[in-house]
């Protein structure tokens, strides 16, 4: 039980630089929330639901994080800083770690029926802070989820997730195996990563154009600013 509380205790300072030792870890929030999870789980499976929701709400007063009894986490989870939640049909991989202000929350059941309503995180993983999850969605292994993003489908493994609502930032398939262009250069702006120097470029060219065609327009002659013509008609 002890090789098993050193290997978390070291895997979570393997993720943060902030802990000296082990002992400074164990003051960790997320540390004590996970051991009264624990016991909670065990409770729950054992259709001790007062009692694992007694244990998960003291928990809760405690660190500042709600985690359902129900809901079912591997190994070296990891917490940072804590104000999150977990919903009861979550399901959490190994060596998964989340910041601060995380929602892995549920949908509302259109049949009537409780069912799988929270996300499935995979292994190794890494959940920025104020992140919302929602849904029975499946964030893939070694996938990255940006803080403050909004992740309501499902996330390639290795993807890298960011924005309200969250998109990835992998290249997509069709755009990858298109011709060469040279310099990477594209007839048109488009909503990614790597086409918005262009778009930023060309705005810039035609603010540029039309700025040019206000001061011509401002310098050029008109009716009442032309000098009267001398002599008579015949």
């Amino acid at each position: 039980m002890f090789d098993r509380l050193n290997a978390y205790l070291d895997s979570i300072k393997a993720r943060d630089p902030a802990p000296r030792s082990r002992w400074e870890v164990l003051l960790y929030p997320g540390v004590w929330a996970m051991f009264y999870h624990r016991i909670a789980h065990w409770l729950f499976g054992a259709k001790l639901f007062f009692l694992a929701r007694l244990v998960n709400h003291f928990s809760r007063f405690l660190t500042g994080i709600d985690i359902h009894p129900g809901a079912k986490i591997g190994k070296n989870f990891f917490i940072d800083h804590g104000f999150s939640v977990v919903g009861e049909t979550a399901e959490i991989g190994d060596n998964v770690t989340m910041y601060q202000c995380v929602t892995l929350g549920g949908t509302n059941p259109t049949n009537g029926k409780g069912g799988k309503r929270h996300p499935t995180i995979r292994s190794n993983v890494i959940i920025g802070s104020g992140a919302q999850i929602i849904g029975p969605i499946v964030v893939g292994e070694r996938a990255r989820v940006g803080a403050n993003a909004v992740v309501t489908d499902d996330v390639p493994d290795g993807a890298t997730m960011i924005g309200m609502k969250a998109r990835s930032t992998l290249v997509p398939a069709e755009e990858w195996i298109k011709e060469f262009i040279p310099y990477g250069m594209t007839p048109e702006c488009e909503d990614a990563e790597g086409n918005r120097i262009d778009c930023i470029e060309k705005l810039e060219g035609e603010l540029i154009a039309l700025k040019a065609e206000i001061e011509a327009l401002k310098s050029a002659p008109t009716a009442d600013t032309m000098p009267p013509r001398s002599g008579t008609d015949s």
